[in-house]
């Protein structure tokens, strides 16, 4: 008797445990700070920074192991012109990183000034123009006789009746 196949899984189930041990080193528990660092931080303190690492103070031999750590360091990325405004909203940062994990885990940020990978967002390629649409734009274009404003208008032309039509319901 044939067995069925497993369900596909989400990518995202794996990641984890394909990570852990390179996060692990660097003191994260999870990737979960890494991955949602722009929902914690917000779209624009995220365009500049990155979280590097979190520095947990080292437990002494006889502590409780049910006690909780003392509050680690993060380590972050930031871009250079940025670094200014980051030291000034390091305690908002840090507000915002212990309430996404739910206790004060993080007591203290150190700022290392370097570039920040940015992931580009790619846009949509622009819809392909019917004969009717390119012709409407050339006959308004038509009685421009310097060719690089006809150029440019004509691809401001098209560029505003593809975004019409995608716009119009």
């Amino acid at each position: 008797m044939r067995q069925p196949r497993p369900l596909a899984r989400p990518l995202s189930e794996f990641l984890d445990a394909c990570l852990s041990p390179s996060l692990a080193a660097q003191g994260f528990a999870t990737s979960d700070i890494i991955m949602t660092w722009p929902d914690i931080v917000g779209e624009r303190l995220a365009a500049f920074t990155q979280p590097l690492k979190i520095e947990w103070k080292r437990k002494p031999p006889h502590a409780d192991p049910e006690a909780r750590p003392e509050p680690a360091t993060l380590v972050i990325r930031v871009e250079s012109a940025f670094a200014l405004e980051l030291q000034h909203m390091a305690p908002t940062v840090i507000d915002r990183v212990n309430t996404y994990y739910g206790w004060r885990c993080i007591g203290k940020i150190v700022l290392k000034q370097g570039p920040v990978r940015r992931i580009e967002k790619k846009k949509p390629p622009a819809p392909a123009l019917t004969t009717e649409a390119k012709a409407k734009v050339s006959s308004a274009i038509q009685d421009i006789e310097e060719d690089g404003l006809k150029a440019a208008l004509d691809r401001l032309g098209q560029a505003i009746v593809s975004s019409g039509s995608r716009t119009k319901a």
